[in-house]
């Protein structure tokens, strides 16, 4: 420690003792002074090529839900029942990118975009869910691809987010394994129509996510709340993420393939061994369940008690379930605090026999976007180091954000500071990822665009570019002219 601050200049001493009389512990002495002195030295490069972009989803902004033959999605359904979504709200229009699209491939020319992750709406390429494509479909994101393509963008395609077709959840949805067929069916399509101009692409959008959401709490679409239902969907979407990725070998061998997975440090809530083993069971579940069938072709050791019966697992699967992703997509937005379920403690976690531990969503250390989150930069860091130095491969940021209400002032403007300083703090812990090892390529920000927020309909606001969506106008907000000098530079700079 000592060392340490005899190397920084006096400017950085003045400034690194302010900080560290927050500090409560040693290494949080080290971590503060370490960022005060990164600060006094200017702005932060990143990597050569640095893939910066923003990132959405179709359900979330395409809008046009019954058009030009797109089928009914689970979320069409799920948004249109009564009392699932926060104030009624549904995606019938959201931010009408189904039309609009182009005046969005602008915002992103502006923002000085060099990469575009969205997602494919399934229904709108196979309205059931099988049978032959809709030309219609394949034509609207074949032009999308062009025009990311001509303003010099990569297309940055996600297979799946979150918007079964109702068609395949009729006949049992994931946790049926024809599912898994009919994906993999879907993705021959999709790569054969476009995987001659895309060539970086992803499986799935947080499979954790949709399948516990899903299929085991239900506040999410289909809405289903069945344990066991829960835990074979979890395995047919393994087995889906295997069977795509060799369909999209198969059909483009140079193709770069991952899946973004949502990501967490777990850390535990005390200092206990039950707390400790508890975080560790934690991060195999809800980190690795979708990410070690596919790269060890096993399943970490989460659960007490079940069997591979009981996920349905049959001879030869787990040679199915493996997939050597070329990159993981790490999607972060806070962290997990964990303990262990204590004897004869209640629980809300239906779960709770099969799976021991309790979480909690982030700490109090930090403040709270509208979401709730707590803002915990360092977390990205810890995951970002933890997945790397666990696996090996290439990462990508695939999502990172947060909600802010921030609306247009009398001057025209949207002013949102805190959007920003949650950026530069992210970034600035991502760029330290990338300095310490981590093989880190791209970063996406959530979201190019407010939008439709799943069961928090239109009243939560994530993006870098506000829209009034009773007119549909954007308005680029600080934050994105900020994130585009960031992107133009290629480096972080100094925070003020």
């Amino acid at each position: 420690m000592k060392r340490f601050l005899s190397s920084l200049t006096r400017r950085e001493f003045l400034a690194s003792t302010i900080s560290l009389a927050g500090a409560s512990t040693l290494s949080d002495a080290l971590a503060l002074a370490q960022r005060a002195k990164t600060a006094a030295a200017g702005p932060i490069p990143f990597p050569k090529n640095f893939w910066w972009g923003t990132s959405t989803a179709a359900y979330q902004i395409e809008g046009a839900w019954n058009e030009d033959g797109k089928g009914e999605s689970i979320w069409d359904r799920f948004s249109h029942t009564s009392h699932k979504i926060k104030n009624g709200d549904n995606g019938d229009v959201a931010c009408d990118h189904y039309h609009r699209y182009r005046e969005d491939l602008d915002i992103m020319r502006r923002l000085g975009m060099k990469s575009y992750r969205f997602s494919i709406a399934w229904t709108r390429i196979q309205a059931a869910g099988s049978g032959r494509p809709n030309p219609k479909g394949l034509d609207f994101y074949s032009r999308l691809v062009d025009g990311l393509l001509e303003a010099k963008i990569r297309p940055f395609p996600t297979l799946y987010h979150w918007d079964l077709p109702q068609a395949l959840e009729d006949a049992g949805g994931w946790p049926n394994r024809d599912t898994a067929q009919r994906f993999a069916d879907y993705t021959d399509i999709v790569m054969s129509a476009l995987g001659d101009r895309v060539q970086s692409w992803m499986i799935f959008n947080e499979p954790w996510v949709f399948t516990t959401l899903g299929y085991l709490f239900g506040t999410h679409a289909p809405g289903r709340t069945d344990v066991d239902a829960y835990l074979r969907a979890t395995h047919v979407v393994n087995l889906a993420q295997g069977m795509a990725f060799r369909v999209m070998k198969g059909v483009r061998p140079r193709s770069v393939v991952g899946t973004a997975f949502s990501l967490s440090p777990m850390q535990p809530a005390t200092g206990s061994r039950a707390d400790h083993e508890a975080a560790e069971r934690a991060h195999a579940f809800q980190n690795l369940w979708f990410l070690e069938p596919a790269l060890r072709g096993r399943y970490p050791d989460a659960f007490v008690g079940v069997s591979p019966e009981m996920l349905g697992v049959q001879p030869g699967d787990m040679d199915k379930v493996r997939a050597p992703l070329d990159f993981i997509g790490v999607n972060n937005y806070y962290r997990y605090i964990v303990s262990a379920i204590r004897p004869k403690a209640l629980s809300p976690n239906p779960l709770a026999k099969i799976y021991p531990v309790d979480v909690k969503v982030g700490g109090d250390t930090g403040s709270k976007t509208d979401m709730g989150w707590e803002v915990y930069p360092r977390g990205l860091y810890e995951i970002v180091m933890r997945i790397a130095k666990d696996y090996s491969r290439p990462i990508e940021v695939t999502e990172n954000g947060c909600a802010y209400a921030d609306a247009p002032g009398k001057d025209g403007v949207v002013h949102d500071p805190r959007r920003i300083a949650f950026y530069h703090d992210y970034l600035r812990e991502l760029a330290r990822a990338i300095k310490d090892g981590a093989d880190v390529r791209g970063y996406h920000a959530w979201s190019l665009l407010d939008n439709f927020e799943w069961a928090e309909g239109y009243s939560k606001r994530f993006g870098l570019t506000y829209v009034d969506f009773k007119t549909q106008k954007r308005t680029v907000k600080e934050s994105g002219e900020w994130y585009q000098k960031v992107a133009q530079a290629n480096a972080l700079p100094v925070k003020t």
